[in-house]
Parts: C-alpha cells; structure tokens; sequence
C-alpha cells in the first residue's frame, strides 16, 4: 500500500519556499483592520446611551442657569383659534409675532399648530 499512487498518478502539490526580505529591505507592518469585540461594542454602546440621556436630562432640566420664561397663566384654545389670535388676545402689549414667539417657547413648541381644548403656558411679560 506504500507505493500506490493515487488513481490518474498525481501527486499532492508541494509547499513552495517564499523569499523573505531581511536588513533594510524590511518595510514596517501595515496595520490591519480594527476589529471591536463584543465587550468593546458593550462599552461604546452604553457611553453613548449615557450621553445621550445626559443631553437630554440637561434639555428637560433647562440647563439650571436659567428657569426658562415666567409663567403668568394659561389659557386653553377654542375650537378655530390659532396661534396668532391667542397671542394678540394674551399679549397685545407685544407684536404679534414677538408674542407668538413668546408663547411657542414657553410651551416647547416646534410649529404655530395648535388645537381646539389644547392649553398654551401665557409667559409674564415686562
């Protein structure tokens, strides 16, 4: 059986002997592709979930320098009413846009959208 030969008498390939530069013909490695592991994917995960709920606490809080407009009372809107008539109605005292700025800031309000029954922060003035 030691002398038999594969069927079609091929014989496996040989390893190959591979010339290695040496001295100064050595270059330096090239880094490879950074692999993260699943502890390093866990640690970048919750810094991120922590800085994001941090940014957001800071949002909701006001940043604690400043308590963010003065409320004087608040008003709910009636069926039809928009933003702008509120703000005339609350605020004459103000251009009608200032006010509707006002108002849309006191309330953390993104549009001039508003709704019939909603109830609008009205901030003190002056």
């Amino acid at each position: 059986m030691r002398g038999l030969r594969p069927v079609g008498g091929a014989r496996p390939p040989r390893p190959r002997l591979v010339s290695v530069p040496t001295g100064e013909a050595v270059t330096a490695p090239v880094p490879g592709r950074l692999r993260v592991t699943r502890a390093g994917r866990l640690a970048v995960t919750l810094v991120v979930a922590t800085a994001a709920v941090a940014l957001l606490a800071v949002v909701l809080v006001g940043g604690g320098g400043s308590g963010g407009p003065a409320i004087d009372h608040s008003t709910t809107v009636r069926s039809g009413q928009t933003l702008s008539e509120v703000a005339v109605q609350q605020l004459p005292q103000l251009p009608v846009a200032e006010a509707v700025a006002q108002i849309q800031l006191a309330n953390g309000l993104s549009s001039s959208a508003v709704h019939a029954g909603q109830s609008l922060l009205i901030p003190a003035v002056g």
